[in-house]
């Protein structure tokens, strides 16, 4: 605050309307500010360097939380694998809460915006070399921080394997391995497309399986997102069968 509008105020309110200036201008700055608990640690800082991805830093007490109340004899299932970031960070937890419960991802790897093939922009790669170079990148860091507890990834439209989940069909994964999936979940993180129609049935899906005492985290449905996620969330909380755990700041939920 300027000397100059220091000196208005006091003369004008005298220090009674300094004060409320002051808290004013404070109230304001927190207003910006966004506050969510953070529990980022050394590992978690060192694989952001190393591993794309976007990391909302809230997330990470989201899915701490949901790891350590995971409802016995339950997986956990994440929508959208990109480059593996969220991925690893999952394992990470699993390893640091001692839980051993199957983890399972799907991902088709086909981006928005990329159908109509061809070199991106004025660039010399093309979508499909972007594409692989993803997959690749996928590969290589799940194998270099998960490589004591690897996951299922399924590369599967999450359409198509929540439908291959409800018929319990044996699969190979991203891997090589050969899995069955099926049962109840315990923690979904649903990071795929954020437009209504897929959010809705990506939740739509996971409800279909999701264990009593389970939870859901919705990436990008914080309060300033803009995506459509977040008009899903509003509807889930208005119905009876699922409850608010955090706002930190996208919306984790708990089915009573």
């Amino acid at each position: 605050m300027k000397i100059s509008n220091v000196r208005k105020i006091i003369k004008e309110g005298g220090l009674k309307g300094l004060k409320i200036a002051i808290l004013e201008k404070l109230l304001i700055k927190l207003k910006k500010k966004k506050e969510f608990i953070d529990i980022s640690d050394t590992y978690i800082n060192w694989l952001a360097f190393a591993n794309a991805g976007m990391l909302n830093r809230g997330n990470l007490f989201c899915i701490d939380f949901s790891i350590k109340n995971l409802p016995k004899d339950s997986v956990i299932v994440e929508v959208g694998s990109f480059c593996g970031l969220s991925t690893n960070i999952i394992t990470y937890y699993k390893r640091k809460h001692s839980v051993k419960t199957p983890f399972f991802t799907c991902d088709r790897w086909e981006f928005e915006g990329a159908e109509k093939g061809g070199r991106i922009s004025d660039s010399s790669i093309t979508y499909e070399e972007y594409r692989d170079f993803v997959m690749k990148t996928f590969e290589r860091n799940v194998k270099t921080f998960s490589e004591d507890d690897m996951p299922h990834t399924i590369e599967m439209f999450s359409d198509e394997f929540f439908e291959a989940w409800g018929k319990s069909k044996e699969c190979v994964d991203f891997f090589g391995k050969r899995v069955r999936l099926g049962g109840e979940i315990g923690f979904c993180f649903i990071d795929g497309n954020h437009t209504y129609d897929y959010a809705r049935r990506d939740f739509e899906n996971t409800d279909r399986f999701l264990a009593k005492g389970g939870y859901i985290l919705f990436d990008d449905s914080s309060d300033d997102s803009d995506w459509e996620v977040c008009k899903v969330v509003e509807e889930v909380l208005r119905g009876a069968k699922y409850e608010l755990v955090v706002k930190n700041p996208n919306y984790l939920l708990k089915k009573k």
